[in-house]
């Protein structure tokens, strides 16, 4: 988790947060997220709240995979084991490739916090159309664990011995 003195890439982000019950005052994941995007030295291009439909979660993820702008999604929230949970139904057949290690490095630090109920995370990841997609857990203690342990330094270009920025489109200028 090493960093070099290279450049530092801004990137753009779009957020969304999956829920049947938040709205924008009571967000506070998504809230985090935008936050930490924006003070690593991002952009949030864009943010949504949408109930658990995989139908309108692959809708709204479908638009900013094909946007020349967005280069990575974070979605927030569905991705538990009941079964009204879709978030991982929903972005699977988007993905070009999906990153298997994601969930598998989340659950890891998730279990220090949770323990064995980790298991239940359904966390994945994946690229579609040059743009990086992680789904996460919804609560605010799984959102700050997959951003710090994870996230933030593979959204950075100086991480080595890599990470995924080469990988991303480029915007428009």
């Amino acid at each position: 988790m090493g960093k070099s003195t290279g450049e530092f890439s801004v990137l753009n982000a779009a957020v969304l947060t999956v829920s049947d019950s938040r709205d924008a005052a009571s967000d506070s994941s998504g809230d985090y997220l935008r936050d930490a995007l924006t003070t690593a030295g991002h952009q949030v291009v864009d943010h949504a709240i949408l109930p658990d439909n995989r139908y309108r979660i692959r809708a709204t993820v479908s638009r900013w995979i094909a946007s020349e702008d967005v280069q990575v999604v974070i979605v927030n929230g569905g991705t538990g084991f009941n079964s009204k949970n879709s978030t991982p139904e929903a972005l699977q057949p988007l993905f070009d490739r999906q990153i298997e290690g994601f969930g598998e490095l989340f659950r890891m630090f998730s279990y220090e916090d949770i323990g064995s109920s980790t298991l239940q995370s359904r966390a994945v990841a994946g690229l579609a159309n040059q743009t990086l997609i992680f789904a996460i857990p919804g609560s605010a203690s799984a959102c700050r664990c997959a951003w710090e342990r994870i996230i933030a330094d593979q959204l950075d270009a100086r991480t080595r011995p890599c990470n995924f920025v080469s990988y991303l489109k480029k915007p428009v200028e």
